[in-house]
């Protein structure tokens, strides 16, 4: 009997009538014959509140504290989903991320995933029953809750899929799939019937909030097939996979577009006094994510490393180079806000040569400044003013021929 694992997010658990709908759509596949396991994240309204008085409670709680509190929103929505498959006549249980066997590090409110023991699961799908598991949530080897953060509830989702060899992973979302960019902001954009891991890791981490890059990455991995399609509407979805067909021979395939970025520098009296190898790896120790990296070492000035973060992850930057600079032996951090960053991705970049030249050359037409470059093989991101950013990504679309991607 083919497994499905279902993961549900906030928007589509904000009422009653939404999750009876969440009832719906897992009856019509178990129906089919599947096992089903659904994976729900925090109830949006009740995390927030929680939240809120925990912040009216204490400037400083702890982190062990916030996520036993947190943990408890999506704990409401797995046995309100649970409720509303009994209320149709199905037999349903709901489990706790510790209940559902999964194992993360002792890292609280931005927990990894070590492993999952499905062997309760596999006991309540041998029942017949559905099962819903509270996502973005599990256990370290101490016995303490821990919460996973962004992207918790799909991450959980795909490696359940993974441990129980399920067949594919549903993703349920408020929109109906990938788009060539987001079609809220970009002329033209067409959804795609089928994106690579290495495509969705891509946009994922430069700006398209659709499906977090640990749950690709998971799902790369293990080759778990992972559907991206709309709660509210019947539609066919974005289908992830390892290789998909290039339709209609497209080099770029996506437009992805992020704001509030903000360049950090950090300078030193000699170059003999830097070290990217220890400045990035206490970044790193605490989980804040860089990415674009520029060192500068010309004769006669100050050496210095500029990188770009996200603008929530500043804060916690700055008091972590601050605690270490003596460590790392910097003179100087300097910072420059209102920036944003784009990038085209596609995995036809790689072998086709001038893709960057032409993006350039269409944002210097565009009288855009770029201020910063990153390449990889299927991508190339520019940083660029954030008053520009909307501008920059729909001139990219258009430059790209994006809007011929006719793959409804």
């Amino acid at each position: 009997m083919a497994r499905i694992v279902m993961k549900f997010g906030g928007a589509t658990l904000a009422s009653s009538a939404h999750i009876f709908e969440i009832a719906k759509k897992a009856i019509h596949e178990k129906e089919k014959g599947h096992d089903v396991v659904i994976v729900t994240a925090a109830m949006t309204s009740s995390a927030n509140e929680l939240t809120k008085m925990a912040r009216d409670l204490s400037d400083d709680a702890s982190k062990r504290e916030l996520d036993v509190l947190r943990s408890t929103s999506s704990q409401q929505s797995s046995a309100l989903v649970a409720i509303a498959l009994q209320e149709e006549g199905y037999n349903a249980v709901s489990l706790t991320g510790w209940q559902a066997g999964v194992q993360t590090d002792a890292m609280h409110v931005n927990a990894r995933i070590d492993y999952v023991d499905v062997s309760r699961l596999e006991e309540h799908l041998t029942q017949e029953q559905i099962v819903v598991v509270a996502g973005e949530q599990g256990i370290d080897h101490l016995q303490n809750i821990t919460t996973l953060g962004k992207g918790g509830a799909e991450t959980t989702a795909v490696a359940i899929a993974a441990a129980l060899d399920a067949e594919r992973v549903d993703i349920y979302t408020n929109v109906e799939g990938v788009y060539t960019a987001d079609p809220n902001h970009v002329k033209g954009a067409q959804k795609l019937k089928e994106i690579s891991y290495n495509e969705m890791l891509e946009l994922s981490n430069l700006g398209t909030h659709i499906l977090h890059p640990r749950a690709v990455e998971l799902a790369k991995k293990f080759q778990i097939p992972v559907i991206i399609r709309s709660n509210e509407m019947d539609t066919v979805g974005t289908l992830l996979k390892e290789e998909v067909e290039m339709e209609k021979n497209l080099i770029v395939r996506g437009v992805a577009y992020e704001s509030d970025v903000i360049r950090l520098t950090v300078g030193y009296d000699a170059y003999s006094d830097a070290s990217l190898a220890d400045i990035f790896t206490i970044l790193a120790d605490h989980r804040i994510n860089v990415d674009i990296i520029v060192q500068a070492i010309i004769d006669g000035l100050k050496p210095t490393v500029s990188f770009t973060i996200l603008k929530e992850e500043f804060a916690e930057a700055l008091r972590v180079l601050e605690e270490s600079k003596l460590s790392l032996g910097f003179s100087f951090a300097d910072f420059e806000v209102g920036l944003a960053k784009v990038s085209i991705i596609g995995s036809g970049m790689a072998s086709n040569p001038g893709v960057a030249a032409r993006m350039f050359d269409r944002l210097r037409h565009e009288g855009i400044p770029v201020k910063m470059v990153s390449t990889s093989e299927i991508k190339v991101s520019v940083v660029v003013p954030q008053d520009d950013m909307i501008h920059a990504a729909n001139a990219l679309h258009d430059e790209f021929n994006l809007e011929q991607a006719l793959y409804m």
